[in-house]
């Protein structure tokens, strides 16, 4: 009896301190779970790409305010985070206010120029361009004059947004700042004043790539035949680009919604100049999952003859495979992206029309 009772009395006390231990972790358990564990929603903010960051006190007492003003309209405009580009011009020419060769006139040492130090080679071939005259350069009119003018901040500040977007930003900023200068020195330097120049004290990435973000696509899609385009689109996220590539290693812009497309069991063109005309237009503000939104991009394009296309998974959004140095295959956002010329829908054309009618039925 004895016994019995006192191990009845030792099981008890264990209990007891079980259940103190429950309760004493399980407020910081919960302070610990992400949001979609407890209210059903996503913890990701899911909405946009536009990363909006205040500003620090430090950038505020270092950059001068015309130039702030133009970090903040350009960035948001082309879609780059504006504390990145500020960054980019303090390491630079500390935000024009260098003395040295290059920054106001003639180039320094390397063949740069201007507050944001491009190579004349990349802006344009010269150090003024007017804007209608085609070149491959990063020459831009932030002004409005018509001039690309390397040694105008507005031009200029234009010009390295233009080329951080192109290169990667703002996914993958630092391969996009590599590329600015390329050496990763420079690039955990211009990360460390972004940071200072943020209030966060942080240099915000969108989310476009989650899985959280992307889930539900799939199941938002309109038909089951758009779901299984979306389904097989998405899951080449994380691949490489490779010009004239279809899988299923990697793909260019076109060859991973040709490739997508086929999953379903449709034939579509395999090239960008083939899929802009083979599609139905669709109005800016009508266009769904499983469209194709394209722009004028490239060597040898215009606005007629686009160069680029992505795959539009949601409103505002697409899939895309952009260039080598872009990154991977990811989700990003078209809203923001300079050069859009429209949207097609392909499955509207008479031909995929057919193609559908037969996979449903095959006795035809």
């Amino acid at each position: 009896m004895n016994v019995s009772r006192t191990r009845l009395v030792l099981l008890l006390g264990l209990a007891g301190a079980l259940l103190l231990v429950a309760v004493i972790v399980s407020p910081m358990l919960l302070m610990s779970l992400p949001s979609f564990v407890s209210d059903g929603r996503t913890s990701i903010d899911c909405t946009d790409d536009a990363q909006v960051e205040e500003v620090s006190d430090t950038a505020t007492s270092d950059i001068p305010d015309d130039y702030l003003k133009l970090y903040k309209e350009y960035g948001k405009k082309i879609g780059v985070q504006w504390n990145i580009l500020a960054a980019v011009g303090k390491r630079e020419t500390d935000h024009g206010r260098s003395t040295l060769p290059g920054v106001r006139s003639g180039t320094n040492s390397a063949g740069a120029a201007g507050p944001m130090q491009f190579l004349i080679s990349t802006w344009g071939g010269k150090a003024r361009v007017p804007v209608e005259t085609p070149f491959t350069g990063y020459a831009s009119d932030g002004d409005g004059d018509g001039i690309g003018d390397v040694y105008n901040p507005a031009d200029a500040i234009l010009g390295a947004a233009r080329m951080l977007k192109r290169n990667g930003a703002p996914e993958n900023v630092r391969q996009a700042l590599f590329v600015y200068n390329r050496a990763w020195w420079y690039v955990d330097q211009v990360e460390e004043i972004a940071r200072k120049y943020a209030k966060s004290g942080d240099v915000k990435v969108p989310p476009q790539a989650e899985e959280e973000c992307d889930e539900p696509l799939i199941e938002a899609a309109p038909t089951t035949v758009v779901a299984k385009i979306l389904a097989y689109a998405l899951a080449q996220r994380g691949k490489p680009y490779l010009w004239g590539g279809t899988g299923p290693d990697a793909f260019d812009c076109s060859g991973v919604i040709y490739a997508a497309y086929r999953s379903a069991g449709l034939q579509i063109p395999r090239t960008t100049f083939g899929q802009w005309p083979f599609g139905v237009r669709v109005l800016e503000g009508q266009e769904q999952p499983g469209d194709l939104v394209f722009f004028n991009a490239g060597p040898g394009t215009s606005a007629n003859n686009p160069g680029h296309v992505g795959l539009v998974v949601s409103k505002g959004k697409m899939l895309e495979a952009r260039c080598t140095l872009c990154g991977p295959i990811k989700v990003t956002s078209y809203s923001a992206r300079g050069n859009r010329i429209g949207f097609t829908r392909p499955l509207q054309n008479p031909a995929v029309l057919d193609q559908l009618q037969k996979l449903q039925n095959p006795a035809l």
